[in-house]
């Protein structure tokens, strides 16, 4: 089974535009994938590193929120 077909890959309910990411656990780890390149690297993060990312994601106060206002 390729990677576009490949079960458990989930994509945000919110994304309407064609710039999301996938996310899909597997045991203690959290895989994240571009929509756009579904074969192509597959960054992996544990899930407490990415339970922290997602926390810094919707902190208004992080550098990171201001990436979406380019």
């Amino acid at each position: 089974m390729d990677n576009e077909t490949a079960p458990g890959w989930h994509k945000s309910r919110r994304s309407s535009t064609g710039n999301c990411v996938e996310i899909k656990r597997e045991g203690e780890q959290v895989l994240m994938r571009d929509t756009k390149d579904r074969s192509g690297p597959v960054l992996t993060f544990d899930i407490d590193a990415f339970r922290a990312f997602i926390a810094e994601l919707k902190d208004e106060r992080s550098p990171l929120t201001a990436l979406d206002s380019d």
